[in-house]
């Protein structure tokens, strides 16, 4: 499990056991979503007006609906520059209107459901009777039995010029080449599975798990008997926990994020929704007697 190649979060390179356990083969699509929603009549944290208690000094005009869109940049922008230049607070975004309120699921009913805050991915696994998957599984699983290998179907990102996974090509975040023909996310099960049947481990959309945001500190460590502390961002005033994304998304580049592998790792608030985080879920056999 992890790296000691690439993002100093990955490190150590380290054993890890985990349990058995089934995993969906895909991210939780929007029709699946739509079921659970007109099954319980959830309504998301995007589609729900801030409470002021909860962020003291929040300018008003943020406190209404809305959520974290993706606006490519329509001149070239240094993508070493505040992530402002490409990211957006946009009211009227949600699971339904995942590039603003204009928008709608036409078209997109088999593509991944995005603008879900940990709240609702919570409630979902509720009404599903199923959990998300523990850092350690999600890798686990993600690596389809590639001991070792950099990406979830080998060490070459794109073997004999055919795409793997839906991310990004080109100069990010304001020239998008589309070789692999998805701007955005694309319908899950597009690219080939790897090695356990799995599609979209990587790219597409980042994905939710149970661990608490931490850097590893020992050589090796377990799935399920590690407690970790709620993590918080010391810049943050409102010091909002994080989890564990992983998979990286279709925003990941060669020239920019190059984590669209099974150990890279990414820090994301719990109350925050973006049109590029999603989910699946595991379901992990009964106890013995």
């Amino acid at each position: 499990m992890g790296s000691n190649r690439h993002y100093p979060e990955e490190r150590p390179e380290r054993m890890a056991k985990v349990d058995g356990f089934w995993i969906d083969r895909t991210p939780v699509t929007n029709a699946q979503f739509a079921e659970f929603v007109a099954a319980t009549g959830h309504l998301t944290v995007a589609e729900r007006a801030p409470d002021a208690a909860d962020y003291p000094g929040a300018l008003p005009e943020l406190l209404v609906p809305s959520s974290v869109v993706f606006e490519m940049p329509t001149k070239p922008v240094d993508p070493r520059g505040p992530a402002s230049q490409w990211w957006s607070f946009v009211p009227g975004a949600d699971w339904r209107h995942p590039y603003g309120p204009d928008s709608s699921l036409d078209g997109l009913l088999d593509h991944p459901v995005v603008h879900v805050a940990l709240a609702d991915v919570e409630a979902y696994l509720t009404w599903a009777d199923a959990s998300l998957p523990t850092e350690a599984e999600w890798e686990f699983a993600a690596r389809g039995g590639l001991e070792g290998a950099e990406f979830a179907w080998g060490d070459t990102f794109v073997p004999e010029g055919v795409h793997q996974a839906n991310v990004w090509q080109g100069l990010f975040p304001y020239a998008n080449t589309r070789d692999d023909g998805w701007v955005r996310t694309s319908p899950v099960g597009t690219y080939p599975a790897n090695g356990y049947g799995l599609h979209d481990m990587i790219g597409n959309v980042w994905e939710w798990t149970t661990d608490w945001w931490s850097l590893a500190t020992g050589p090796s460590r377990t799935c399920c008997s590690v407690a970790r502390k709620h993590s918080v961002d010391p810049s943050d005033p409102a010091a909002i926990p994080r989890r564990v994304l992983k998979g990286g998304s279709h925003l990941c580049a060669p020239s920019y994020c190059r984590r669209y592998r099974p150990a890279a790792r990414h820090a994301h608030p719990i109350d925050t929704s973006t049109s590029h985080v999603g989910f699946r879920c595991v379901i992990r056999p009964a106890p013995q007697a």
